[in-house]
C-alpha cells in the first residue's frame, strides 16, 4: 500500500472515531440523565455528561485527543464525578438498593468502624436513593486506582503496601467478613496525594484539562492508602456462627484449588491464600530483590488451606521479617529479574544516595529535638 494510501486509510479511522466519541452510548446517556438528580445531591460530572453538551473538537481545527471531553466512559455502571463543596475527585457507582453488597459496604464504614485505622475497606462517602427508580441506589466512594498505578518504584513502596494489606485483612476478618476475591483488580490506592495537581479520572496520566502530563510525587514522599473494593461476593459470618464454611467458585483468581471443587471451604484461608498469591505475582516474580517474602508467601499459598496461617498470624510473621530488611534494602529501588548489570549497578549508586539522604534528614530531626523544633519548621522570631 501507498504512504498516500496509508495517510487516507489513517484519516478515514481517525474522523470514524472522531464521529463516534461525539455521541454518547447508552450507560453514558443514563449518567447524563441523572446529572441534575447527583448535582442536587452535590456531585457535579464532566462537561461531556451536561445536558447542553457539544463536542467542543467538531466544527473546530482541533484534534479530538487533546479535548477533555472525549474522554468516554470505560465502565458503564461506575462514573467519575466532583464534589462540588471542595472539589474532590469521587466515583460514583450504580447498584441495586438492598443488595448484599451494599449492606457490606455501608456496615464496613459504619459510624463505628470507620475511624479505625486498619479499616482499609472503600469509604462509602454517601448513597442516593434514585427516586424515579426506587431498586436503584447510587454509591459515592474516593476515585481510587488500581493499586500499580502508578507502579511501584522502590522496596519500601512494597513494604508499605504489606503493611497495609495485611492489617486491613485481619481487620476484615474480625468483623466476619472473607472478601474472596482481593486479588489485584480489587486492591485499590487513594492516589489523591501523588499529584499534587490532580489527573484526569480517564487518561489517568494527565492533568484534569488533558492539556499536559500530570505532575506525579513518588510513593516514598507522599503517602497513599490501599483498600479493598468489590463486596459483590463477599460472605459474612457472625461470630459463634455454627457453620464457617462455604461453597462457591467464583472469583478473578482462578490458582486457589478450594474454587475448583464443590466441597465446602474456609473462605477466610481463602483470602490468606489469594494475598499471598498477589504478593507472588506483582513482586515476587517480577523482582530480584524481595526475595524476603519468598517464606510468607509459601506459607500463605499451602495447598492444605489448614495449613495456611490466619489473617493475623500472617501479619505476625510478617512483622518478624521486616526486622531482617536492612534500611538500604528499604529505599533500594525495585530490580526486575532480567535487568541489565549496568542497570543493577546505577540502581545500587542510586539506593546509596536516597540512603545518605535519609540519614541526613535524621541527623538534623535530631540536631532539631535538641531545640524543641521539628526539622523543616521555621525558626521563631526569638532565635533571631
Amino acid at each position: 500500500m501507498a504512504e498516500s494510501d496509508l495517510d487516507a486509510e489513517l484519516q478515514r479511522v481517525t474522523d470514524e472515531l472522531s464521529q463516534s466519541l461525539a455521541a454518547l452510548s447508552p450507560a453514558e446517556r443514563m449518567w447524563r440523565d441523572k446529572g441534575l438528580l447527583l448535582e442536587a445531591r452535590g456531585y457535579r460530572l464532566r462537561p461531556r455528561y451536561q445536558q447542553d453538551w457539544v463536542p467542543s473538537w467538531l466544527g473546530n481545527d482541533v484534534d479530538f485527543e487533546e479535548c477533555e471531553d472525549s474522554r468516554s466512559l470505560p465502565r458503564p455502571q461506575v462514573i467519575d464525578a466532583v464534589r462540588i463543596r471542595d472539589g474532590a475527585l469521587v466515583s460514583i457507582k450504580r447498584a441495586r438498593t438492598g443488595s448484599e453488597d451494599i449492606t457490606l459496604a455501608q456496615h464496613l464504614y459504619s459510624s463505628s468502624l470507620k475511624d479505625d485505622p486498619r479499616n482499609h475497606c472503600v469509604p462509602v462517602l454517601d448513597t442516593i436513593v434514585d427516586e424515579e427508580e426506587p431498586d436503584t441506589t447510587y454509591l459515592v466512594m474516593p476515585f481510587l486506582r488500581l493499586m500499580d498505578s502508578p507502579p511501584f518504584e522502590t522496596v519500601d513502596e512494597v513494604v508499605d503496601f504489606i503493611d497495609q494489606i495485611l492489617e486491613g485483612l485481619v481487620f476484615l476478618h474480625e468483623q466476619g467478613v472473607a472478601h474472596r476475591d482481593c486479588s489485584l483488580k480489587n486492591i485499590m490506592m487513594d492516589a489523591s496525594n501523588l499529584y499534587p495537581e490532580g489527573f484526569h479520572p480517564v487518561a489517568l496520566h494527565f492533568t484534569p484539562d488533558v492539556s499536559r502530563i500530570a505532575p506525579q510525587l513518588p510513593r516514598r514522599t507522599a503517602r497513599v492508602k490501599y483498600y479493598f473494593i468489590d463486596f459483590g461476593i463477599s460472605v459474612h459470618i457472625p461470630e459463634g456462627a455454627p457453620n464457617r464454611l462455604v461453597t462457591g467458585r467464583l472469583g478473578r483468581d482462578r490458582d486457589p484449588p478450594e474454587l475448583h471443587s464443590d466441597e465446602l471451604y474456609d473462605p477466610f484461608k481463602l483470602d490468606v491464600f489469594i494475598i499471598g498469591n498477589t504478593l507472588r505475582k506483582e513482586f515476587h516474580k517480577k523482582y530480584a530483590n524481595v526475595d524476603f517474602l519468598r517464606p510468607l508467601i509459601r506459607s500463605m499459598l499451602s495447598l492444605e488451606p489448614e495449613s495456611r496461617p490466619s489473617a493475623v498470624e500472617a501479619l505476625k510473621y510478617w512483622k518478624i521479617i521486616k526486622t531482617t530488611i536492612t534500611r538500604l534494602q528499604m529505599v533500594d529501588s525495585l530490580r526486575g529479574r532480567q535487568d541489565s548489570w549496568v542497570r543493577s549497578v546505577l540502581l545500587d549508586m542510586l539506593a546509596f544516595v536516597r540512603l545518605g539522604v535519609w540519614l541526613s534528614s535524621e541527623v538534623l530531626d535530631r540536631v532539631a529535638g535538641v531545640f524543641g523544633v521539628r526539622h523543616g519548621d521555621a525558626p521563631s522570631s526569638d532565635m533571631h
